[in-house]
């Protein structure tokens, strides 16, 4: 049974209206957006209705992503993404009680400029799935009701991801352009602790061969 498998089929137990949330969580590199379609595919061929969407479509523009600088750790952690759009275009209408009716993007951050998704509804028991940086951070708390992360070093996920072009420029993570990436996300791990917070670990350090290490509970 394939890492796959085995939380697709742990989720096809879980159900929730209007949609059950999943969160991919993980740094650049690591293979969210990989694993996120791979794991949505399964369960579409499993007869789950998807929802799929990324945090890169909720990001905040130039100006407040970058307030702090360029290069600031801190900035990155905090200013990247738009949790308040994220909340009330995606989450809050695909959370219990909510209208079902949702957008899963408002902002395309290569143009930086708004690009308001259509607005679409929830089939009855639909799965959400969100790829994305910082999911578990306090702003998200309680939206989730299944969480992933994937793990791995930065001397794997910063040339992985400075290889395919994912915001790195440099394939060394010790490198002056790759401090606001490192550092950034440090930070979250020193206060999300998402690692100990996610419903699964897989370490993805070797992408043909993921392993889950951790489950919750």
């Amino acid at each position: 049974m394939t890492v796959v498998d085995e939380i697709g089929t742990r989720l096809l137990r879980l159900h929730a209206a209007p949609a059950l949330r999943v969160a991919v969580d993980g740094v650049d590199g690591v293979g969210k957006t990989t694993f996120a379609d791979s794991l949505g595919e399964w369960l579409a061929a499993h007869g789950r209705a998807i929802i799929r969407s990324s945090a890169d479509d909720f990001h905040n523009c130039q100006s407040i992503r970058y307030r702090l600088g360029r290069a600031s750790p801190e900035g990155f952690y905090r200013d990247s993404y738009d949790y308040a759009a994220l909340r009330r275009n995606l989450l809050d209408p695909l959370s219990p009680g909510g209208s079902g009716r949702y957008r899963v993007a408002v902002f395309d951050h290569v143009a930086d400029s708004g690009m308001m998704a259509s607005e679409q509804e929830a089939s009855i028991d639909a799965i959400l799935i969100v790829d994305g940086l910082f999911l578990h951070r306090p702003e998200l708390n309680g939206y989730w009701d299944f969480t992933v992360y994937l793990d791995a070093p930065f001397d794997i996920t910063v040339p992985r991801g400075a290889a395919r072009g994912a915001g790195f420029g440099d394939p060394d993570p010790s490198s002056e352009s790759n401090r606001r990436y490192v550092e950034g996300n440090r930070i979250y791990f020193r206060e999300a602790s998402p690692k100990a917070r996610a419903t699964v670990v897989v370490d993805c350090a070797d992408l043909s061969h993921p392993l889950i290490v951790a489950w919750k509970g």
